[in-house]
């Protein structure tokens, strides 16, 4: 008689090189493609992170570990995904954008890129050698998108006749290629070591059971407790240890309280457990604070954080501060009143850069006008800090050093005193370089809603500075969904425009030049989307955003007035030729000053 023997299941930890050596496909009774921009970005981010150092240089023998998938193998030999689509998906995105953006600066993809794309492999059927794509999705929602993605002569559907999940994918694929151009706007040499970096040093596990049952048996246990404990856990078992068992109901209200908030915010614990730790109390800032750090952490700072002696006000203290991280997110002071430079901070990040939230805990002690004048500060700071591009490894740091100090801040003369002897003092290194990319800022090299953040504060500064209180600190009037950029310049010009341009050749470059955009009125927009400049100038003189009305017309209004002070440096242009576009960039680059420099204008740094 046989003996019985369980159904096997492997495990393997993978770097993604070796994971896309096989074949996958997303079965048809998976869910669609559901990541956004944020989720996007967040990954990058993290890789980018993790590999990097402050100067920006690549650092040796660093891994990142993103998480596992569970597989089975079909008789053909590819693995179907029952867990783990969406990062296999947009890891194979990437893969596609590093190869597209290598092509856009002229450099040939490598061989090894290329396979972890397509590849042949034997057809079990038949025998032969048949080409393949590495990922291919079965849902009929997806409409084979991965392979006109995967495939550079296929073209992209319309947007109008796309699926929620192709809009999705595209959404993402794209996103990775405004990353990329940020981040490797000329040197494909840097990108290519990136993508060795990503591929070989970003791991998994892999789980592969022998049939689908115990695929889906293997999924629902993950999903239902968890693969191992990590710090959120384990700081929760810490805390029932020493917590008396009739307390125990009371701990477990609060730390349920504690996950629901950060459910609410769409915050990862452990992030949320990281910036609390930066911000609440005083951290080695040379070796920061990792995620598989933080459990230790709290180990070994248990009498300063108090979890021996009240393991209660430790938790509620965790639940009073996620509450004030979820009304951060919202644009909420601590006293729930509205803080316009938190929403708007939030549009320049774009939800994947948060380390602004460090500052906005360790202040939340503050009332909401002393509250507020912080985070106008810090909305300043962190525009500096991104339009340069300083990796958030660093404000990350900074920010932990500066907060036991903000905690120390009780009246409007000691916020000032920690203003000035720490963001101004940064912002003032940072004058030169912050006016050099304005001048050179063009739609390629920055992502596409910070694009849109800057135009807004720019516009809104001169409608300010017109109408004073009349128009408040929101941007949500100049982002309206009925607000859209120009190109004065046309995208899509009709026939001759381009011709007329006195650079004909490098249209492009100048099309996407900050000098040659504009916010304006969809209403507008549409009247005057591909025509050429004289045929556009009526359109943006019936705008009501001023700083795109003086395009055509500079609005007067007696001698003296707040008006004429707030269009002064503003100018009209009768032509629009490659002298005019840089020339108004040097006037929004000017304005920029008076934007987000005006507090540290005369202290630059000799």
């Amino acid at each position: 008689m046989s003996e019985s023997r369980a159904p096997r299941i492997e495990s393997n930890d993978l770097n993604l090189e070796d994971l896309f050596k096989d074949f996958y496909c997303v079965p048809d009774f998976q869910r669609e493609y559901v990541w956004e921009t944020d989720h996007v970005e967040k990954l990058l981010q993290d890789v980018q992170d993790e590999f990097y150092d402050e100067e920006n240089r690549l650092t040796p023998d660093r891994e990142y570990f993103i998480g596992s998938i569970v597989a089975c193998k079909d008789p053909g030999g590819v693995y179907q995904l029952i867990d783990g689509q969406q990062r296999m998906t947009t890891i194979f995105l990437v893969v596609c954008a590093i190869r597209d953006q290598l092509e856009e600066l002229g450099q040939e993809a490598p061989e090894s890129l290329r396979k972890i794309i397509r590849d042949v492999a034997a057809d079990p059927t038949t025998g032969d050698d048949v080409s393949k794509y590495r990922l291919v999705l079965q849902y009929e929602d997806s409409r084979d998108i991965l392979e006109r993605i995967a495939e550079p002569s296929e073209s992209l559907p319309n947007e109008d006749s796309a699926t929620s999940s192709t809009r999705n994918i595209m959404t993402a694929y794209h996103s990775i290629r405004q990353f990329l151009r940020a981040n490797f706007p000329n040197n494909g040499q840097d990108l290519k070591r990136f993508r060795v970096a990503l591929l070989q040093r970003v791991k998994l596990i892999r789980i592969l059971t022998p049939n689908l049952a115990h695929a889906l048996k293997v999924f629902e246990t993950i999903n239902d407790r968890g693969v191992g404990l990590n710090a959120m856990d384990l700081l929760k078992n810490l805390l029932f240890m020493r917590t008396e068992s009739r307390h125990y109901q009371r701990l477990k209200n609060q730390w349920k309280m504690l996950v629901d908030v950060l459910d609410e915010a769409d915050e990862k614990p452990l992030r949320f457990l990281r910036y609390y730790v930066m911000s609440q109390y005083t951290i080695d800032v040379r070796d920061g604070l990792r995620e598989d750090q933080i459990y230790d952490w709290f180990v070994e700072h248990t009498p300063e954080v108090g979890i021996d002696r009240d393991p209660l006000g430790v938790a509620a203290h965790l639940v009073e501060c996620a509450k004030a991280y979820r009304g951060f997110l919202k644009g909420k002071s601590p006293q729930d009143d509205n803080i316009p430079h938190l929403a708007n901070i939030g549009k320049l990040a774009g939800g994947a850069v948060r380390q602004h939230l460090i500052l906005a805990l360790a202040g939340r002690h503050l009332p909401s006008d002393l509250f507020s004048e912080l985070i106008r500060n810090v909305e300043n700071l962190f525009f500096c800090y991104l339009i340069t591009r300083e990796p958030t490894k660093y404000f990350e740091r900074n920010f932990a050093a500066w907060a036991p100090r903000l905690r120390e801040v009780q009246d409007e003369e000691g916020l000032k005193m920690f203003i000035e002897g720490y963001i101004h003092k940064d912002m003032v290194k940072r004058i030169r370089d912050v006016e050099y990319a304005m001048q050179e800022l063009a739609q390629g090299r920055i992502q596409k809603y910070r694009l849109r953040y800057i135009l807004a504060k720019l516009t809104q500064h001169v409608e300010k500075a017109a109408w004073g209180n009349q128009v408040d600190d929101t941007l949500d009037r100049c982002l309206s969904a009925n607000v859209e950029i120009e190109h004065i310049l046309p995208q899509t010009p009709d026939p001759g425009v381009k011709e007329a341009f006195d650079k004909p050749e490098e249209y492009g470059e100048y099309l996407g030049r900050l000098g040659n955009l504009a916010l304006l009125e969809k209403t507008i927009n549409g009247s005057v989307r591909n025509g050429p400049f004289t045929a556009k100038l009526p359109g943006y003189a019936e705008s009501s955003f001023l700083l795109t009305r003086s395009i055509s017309q500079m609005p007067q209004v007696g001698s003296n007035t707040a008006l004429n002070r707030a269009v002064a440096g503003l100018k009209t242009f009768a032509t629009w030729t490659s002298k005019d576009i840089i020339e108004r960039q040097e006037m929004l680059a000017r304005l920029a000053e008076r934007v987000w420099l005006a507090d540290v204008a005369g202290e630059e740094e000799t």
